[in-house]
């Protein structure tokens, strides 16, 4: 075991566990915590190998995989900054990132760096193949541990861009290493956890559960998924304990045939990325029932924010929870003054998991990252979500809608998301969305989107919302689809959806 004493955060995540006990399995081979440590110093002496400045960008670009999974502590160790590329991202999506981020180099499989085209990659940004980082990781010259401080860089974390072009949220060392610590505690992981990695490693919340795993001296399992199917086949075969999703994920989960045999074997569901409505909450419990169900809500700016314990989940099953370790989570007036029990307010975010702010971009860091309010107990500065919520007696938080995504009608400001658990909660309704359209009478009206694969199902979500929201909030029409889109981080692509439904247009 290496002395940490003097290492860079980063690199203790891979100091908790035993030398022998397994780290990384996978299609590509495996590794223990000893082996891993080794082709992680060659992989960085591979990185340092190029004489880049420190500081310099790397992306990659990569399936996931030993090279996927290892580049988030192999950049930091040779003094760069890791700029992963979600593998579903097309060439001019790339080329947008390469751009902002000023990467230097750029490691990608053969076929997707044969997809860019000219123009796409910026002088002076490198290529090479994931199978030359591979080579090395097998037998190159490795480099020990860095190290670098707390306030250095070691990624940059480009969102999905559902609300315009991605833009690049900046990590520290600090940054990564505590956030891996408070999951890694409120979760309860132990070396024997093995965690199933199916989200991509350029959403913090899929490259957390390497870090939170390896901290917890756990082993990890990374899945590029065709179906769902492989997911439950994966958790069959390979014993696995902790699988974390996203609602669309779960939905697409509950509706397969699990054998009791293999549900029984996960011990942990982790959600983010968007709110588990009841319906999906009680199929989860009733199929799952051994497992503990952990909803979260985080930002990319703040990395995680709140987490719902499970012994409070059949109890409250529309609540955030409360802040997680290190984050102090406060509900805000416009003034910035705190909000009473039960008054909505903005969610800020304070505290040491808050991020650098937006890569070279002073205009939008200045809109989302702003002092404090003065009621932090941190101070500094703080990640104002745009996010409405509010706290109970209890201090539990509860999603009330995000301010650029509330319906205004006739004087009325509705939050999509309680027309959209209403609808849900029918049978036969997968998932959907509700979306504000113009209305020369109300300003906006509502229309509904469904995912359903009976069309006829919208008559009786109609009757159901009768019953249980006000006259305001009834939709003006309710469209039924097969499939809605998704961004490539899996979610619910509401920009796609608003642009193709979003008009005052009757529904189909």
């Amino acid at each position: 075991m290496i002395d940490g004493a003097q290492l860079s955060p980063v690199d203790h995540l891979l100091l908790r566990g035993d030398s022998v006990q397994l780290a990384l399995d996978g299609r590509s081979g495996s590794y223990s915590y000893a082996e891993l440590e080794q082709t992680l110093g060659r992989l960085a002496g591979w990185l340092a190998g190029f004489g880049l400045e420190s500081g310099a960008r790397v992306a990659s670009w990569v399936a996931k995989g030993p090279v996927a999974a290892l580049m988030p502590l192999a950049a930091p160790r040779a003094g760069l900054v890791h700029v992963p590329i979600n593998p579903l991202l097309k060439h001019a999506q790339v080329a947008h990132i390469l751009a902002d981020s000023g990467a230097a180099l750029l490691i990608g499989t053969a076929a997707r760096l044969d997809s860019l085209k000219p123009g796409d990659v910026p002088p002076g940004c490198r290529l090479h193949r994931e199978d030359d980082a591979a080579c090395a990781m097998s037998g190159g010259q490795g480099i020990g541990p860095s190290d670098a401080r707390p306030d250095d860089l070691a990624a940059i974390l480009y969102t999905s861009g559902s609300t315009g072009r991605p833009k690049g949220v900046v990590l520290t060392h600090a940054n990564l290493w505590l956030g891996a610590v408070a999951v890694a505690d409120y979760l309860k992981l132990a070396p024997n956890d093995r965690t199933a990695c199916v989200l991509p490693f350029s959403f913090d919340y899929g490259q957390n559960q390497l870090l939170s795993t390896w901290f917890s001296g756990g082993c990890v399992y990374p899945l590029d998924y065709l179906t769902p199917r492989d997911v439950m086949k994966l958790v069959d075969r390979r014993d696995i304990t902790t699988l974390a999703g996203v609602p669309p994920l779960w939905v697409q989960l509950t509706e397969l045939e699990w054998p009791s045999e293999v549900a029984a074997k996960l011990k942990r569901l982790t959600n983010s990325g968007g709110a588990l409505t009841r319906p999906l909450v009680a199929r989860l419990r009733a199929l799952f029932p051994q497992a503990d169900l952990y909803p979260m809500y985080g930002l990319t700016e703040a990395f995680r924010s709140t987490y719902l314990p499970p012994a409070l989940v059949d109890a409250h099953p529309d609540s955030m929870g409360s802040a997680i370790p290190f984050a102090e989570i406060l509900v805000v007036r416009p003034d910035g003054s705190l909000t009473d029990s039960d008054e909505p307010g903005e969610l800020v975010h304070c505290g040491p998991l808050v991020a650098q702010g937006y890569w070279r971009d002073p205009a939008r860091t200045a809109e989302r990252f702003r002092p404090a309010p003065a009621a932090s107990r941190y101070g500094g500065m703080a990640v104002w979500s745009g996010d409405t919520v509010r706290r109970d007696a209890d201090g539990l938080l509860y999603f009330v809608g995000r301010d650029d995504a509330m319906i205004k009608s006739a004087g009325n400001r509705i939050s999509p998301t309680e027309i959209e658990e209403a609808a849900v909660a029918v049978p036969g309704v997968a998932e959907a969305v509700a979306l504000g359209v113009k209305d020369d009478r109300l300003g906006q009206a509502v229309r509904l989107l469904l995912r359903a694969d009976d069309p006829a199902i919208a008559e009786a979500v109609a009757a159901q919302l009768k019953v249980e929201l006000p006259n305001f909030m009834q939709p003006k029409d309710i469209i039924v689809r097969p499939e809605f889109p998704r961004n490539p981080n899996g979610k619910i692509d509401r920009v796609a959806l608003s642009r193709d439904f979003g008009t005052g247009e009757s529904g189909v």
